[in-house]
C-alpha cells in the first residue's frame, strides 16, 4: 500500500485541483495547493454539476452546502428556434437518480472549495499566488519550481505533482510543448446572468436552436433583495469557419450589439430572450475550444486531470463533472493501488479513454445533435416533427450520451463507491 504521509503536490487551485485535495484527504494523504492567482474571487457564471459529479460531492460531505448555494435542476427541454419542443426529460431526482443535479455559480463553487480544502486541511495547505513555472524529475520524484508576482520562487520536491492547472496547463504544456492554442470550433460564447422568474417552472434547463445558433438557460440561484430567480444564459453565435483562435483576452467583457440582434426574435410563451439579454447584468464574451484528446497522461511522477487532461467543448454539461470524476478515482486508485506507478496506471486507463471519447462526441454535439436533426430534417421535410424525428430515435441519443458520460440513471445508481472505507 502507499503511505499516507507520502508529497503529493497539486497546481491548480479550481474546481478540479481543490476536490481533488479534498478526496485525497478523505482517502488519508495530506495534499498541498498551489494556485497561481494570489486572491480569488468567485468569478464567472453558471455550471452544472450532474448527478455522478453530485455523487462524489456527496461522498465528500458536501451535499447540503452545495443546495444552499444552487438549484436542484429537475428538468431539460429542448426548443427548435421558433420555441417547438423536441425533446424533455426529468433531470437529477426527478429521473430516478439517488443524487440531484445542481446548476450553480461557477465562482462560489470555487470559493466554497477553497474554504472547505482551508477547513479540513488546513491553511498551510494552500498556497496562492504560486505560478508554476518549470518542473523535472524521474520515475520516483518531481521538482516543480513556482513563482511569486514579487519574483520570489519556490521549489517543491514532491513523491507526486498532479497537473490540475486548466486547458493553459503549464503541466500539461511541458509534456506536449508543440501542442499550440486549444481548439476553436468557430463559435463564440457570449455568458451572463439575469434577475428573472425562471422559466418551464423555475428549476428547468432550456437548450435552444441549432449548433451554428443556440441559446441556453438554467437558474443558479435566488436573489435575496428581490426574489428571482439568477438566471444564467448563454448565446452561441458561429462567427467564423477557421480553426485559429484569434488572439484575445479569454473571459473578456462581451457587447450585445455583437449577437443580440441575431436573437431578436427568439421569443415563446414562456421565454423571451430578447428580454432576457437586454437587461442582464455584465457580459462576458468565450470561444468555444477544447483540445485534441491525449495519448498519456501520466510520465513519471506527474499526471493529469481535469481540462489540463481533457478540455471539451461546453456540450451535456459534462467538463467540471468529469473533473470531479477524475479526482475522486485518482484518489481512489492511489488509496487502493500497491505502488504509484500501479496506482497512476489504473487511474489513466480508468479515466483517459473515457473521456476522450465524450471530448469526441462533443465535436459531434454529443445529445445535443437532436436539435441538429430537427433543423435538417424540416429543410427536407414539411412533414411533422414527430413523424420526420421519431421520439424513439430522440430518446435513443438522449441515452447513449448518458451512456458514454457514465451518467444513465441505472448504472450510476449501482455503481460501487469511490469512497475508501
Amino acid at each position: 500500500m502507499i503511505e499516507r504521509n507520502i508529497d503529493i503536490a497539486i497546481a491548480g487551485g479550481g474546481i478540479v485541483g481543490l476536490t481533488t485535495a479534498l478526496s485525497l484527504h478523505a482517502a488519508g494523504f495530506r495534499p498541498t495547493v498551489y494556485e497561481a492567482v494570489a486572491a480569488p474571487t468567485p468569478l464567472g457564471v453558471g455550471i452544472n454539476l450532474l448527478p455522478h459529479a453530485v455523487r462524489e460531492l456527496t461522498e465528500l460531505g458536501l451535499l447540503d452546502e452545495l443546495l444552499s448555494l444552487g438549484i436542484a435542476i429537475d428538468s431539460l427541454h429542448y426548443l427548435t428556434s421558433n420555441g417547438e419542443e423536441v425533446w424533455q426529460e426529468p433531470r437529477g431526482l426527478a429521473a430516478s437518480y439517488h443524487w440531484p443535479q445542481i446548476a450553480i455559480h461557477r465562482g462560489k463553487l470555487q470559493m466554497f472549495l477553497l474554504e472547505k480544502t482551508i477547513e479540513r486541511l488546513g491553511a498551510n495547505a494552500v498556497h496562492l499566488g504560486h505560478k508554476l513555472v518549470a518542473l523535472e524529475g524521474d520515475s520516483t520524484r518531481t521538482r516543480a519550481r513556482f513563482v511569486k508576482r514579487n519574483g520570489e520562487e519556490t521549489v517543491v520536491d514532491a513523491d507526486l505533482l498532479l497537473g490540475a492547472d486548466g486547458i493553459h496547463s503549464a503541466v500539461r504544456r511541458h509534456f506536449y510543448p508543440d501542442e499550440g492554442a486549444p481548439r476553436w470550433n468557430g463559435i463564440t460564447l457570449w455568458r451572463s446572468t439575469t434577475l428573472v422568474k425562471a422559466p418551464m417552472g423555475g428549476k428547468a434547463m432550456v437548450w435552444a436552436g441549432w449548433h451554428a445558433q443556440k441559446f441556453v438557460a438554467y437558474p443558479i440561484g435566488v436573489d435575496p433583495e428581490t426574489g428571482l430567480d439568477i438566471l444564467n444564459w448563454i448565446c452561441d453565435l458561429k462567427v467564423s469557419d477557421g480553426e485559429m483562435l484569434p488572439v484575445r483576452d479569454w473571459n473578456r467583457p462581451g457587447n450585445r450589439d455583437d449577437f443580440a440582434n441575431a436573437f431578436a426574435d427568439w421569443k415563446w410563451s414562456d421565454v423571451d430572450v430578447p428580454t432576457i439579454v437586454a437587461n442582464s447584468g455584465p457580459i462576458y464574451e468565450f470561444p468555444m475550444v477544447d483540445r485534441d484528446p491525449l495519448p498519456r497522461w501520466t510520465f513519471g511522477m506527474v499526471t493529469l486531470l481535469g481540462d489540463a487532461a481533457h478540455p471539451m467543448y461546453p456540450v451535456g454539461s459534462n467538463g467540471a463533472t468529469q473533473g470531479v470524476l477524475d479526482a475522486r478515482v485518482l484518489a481512489y486508485h492511489l488509496a487502493t493501488a500497491a505502488n504509484l506507478p500501479e496506482a497512476l496506471a489504473r487511474y489513466e486507463t480508468e479515466r483517459r479513454e473515457a473521456t476522450s471519447t465524450i471530448v469526441l462526441m462533443n465535436r459531434q454535439m454529443g445529445p445535443d445533435r437532436v436539435l441538429e436533426l430537427a433543423v435538417e430534417r424540416r429543410k427536407s421535410s414539411n412533414g411533422d416533427l414527430d413523424t420526420i424525428l421519431p421520439m424513439a430515435e430522440r430518446a435513443a441519443i438522449a441515452e447513449e450520451y448518458k451512456q458514454i458520460a457514465g451518467f444513465s440513471s441505472a448504472s450510476l445508481n449501482a455503481r460501487g463507491s469511490y469512497s475508501v472505507r
